[in-house]
């Protein structure tokens, strides 16, 4: 499995490092098919787990609140009319599933519109780039941190959602998150950062990056299911790769627009 992983990551992260610098429309096409695909693989997950959901309207109406963010729309009729649909599919079904119709609207939301935030941090003026690259080396660094002081240190389980993760691999994360965004700070940004306000970003990064991942741990837990997809060879599925930006995207999206 180790082969595949690291073939897939040769590729994957420089392709997702040159479109996030190109940006434009470029970046946001690819920010929409990744939010299309983590709501599929989201519908496949609760499928599999025998869990209810109208597959079609949740992947639809998750990549056009995706397409809202990315390319700017009007977000509370797309809401509006996903939410009027997923009703009225279950109002004409032979069998009527009211945990349907929640399903699927949680699914668009969850995994088609907070990642799609992603889109909204490279249009920040005027370090948006900047911004998103600390985000992803962030992130990368704080799941690898995690599971090496995990592997080597761990003692205290940190969840009963995903057992293999341990206190002292979280705090690894946490800290490798706030040391990345430091870097960023002084050879990055070069005084357009402060350090306080970089540390305070890189704990924020590192605090809802590790609750993203466990809030999917919920849903496949929920649902029985172990990986959400085999789309990404030795990564699992789309969602289990993106999972870590659920919650820190727009987490960190709205802190930086606070002026």
């Amino acid at each position: 499995m180790l082969l595949p992983r690291v073939l897939t990551a040769l590729v994957g992260i420089p392709l997702l490092l040159y479109l996030a610098h190109v940006g434009g429309p470029a970046f946001s096409l690819l920010v929409v098919g990744v939010s299309a695909l983590c709501c599929y693989e989201y519908a496949l997950v609760l499928r599999l787990g025998g869990r209810p959901v109208q597959a079609p309207t949740e992947v639809l109406l998750g990549a056009a609140l995706a397409a809202c963010a990315a390319f700017g729309g009007p977000v509370g009729i797309v809401l509006a009319a996903g939410t009027a649909a997923a009703i009225l599919v279950e109002m004409f079904s032979a069998a009527h599933s009211l945990d349907r119709a929640a399903l699927t609207l949680f699914g668009a939301v969850f995994a088609g519109w907070m990642p799609a935030h992603l889109a909204l941090i490279r249009e920040i003026r005027p370090h948006g780039q900047a911004y998103l690259f600390m985000t992803f080396v962030s992130v990368w660094c704080m799941d690898t941190a995690a599971y090496a002081v995990g592997r080597s240190l761990g003692r205290q389980s940190l969840s009963a959602l995903s057992p293999k993760k341990t206190w002292e691999g979280a705090i690894g994360g946490f800290l490798a998150a706030v040391a990345v965004c430091e870097i960023f700070s002084r050879f990055v940004f070069k005084g357009a950062l402060p350090p306080l306000r970089a540390a305070g970003l890189g704990a924020l990064i590192g605090t809802t990056g590790q609750l993203s991942d466990l809030a999917e741990s919920l849903v496949k837990r929920d649902a029985g299911v172990k990986d959400s997809g085999a789309l990404l060879p030795g990564h699992g599925g789309v969602l289990d790769r993106f999972d870590s930006y659920i919650l820190c995207a727009p987490a960190l999206y709205y802190v930086l627009s606070l002026k």
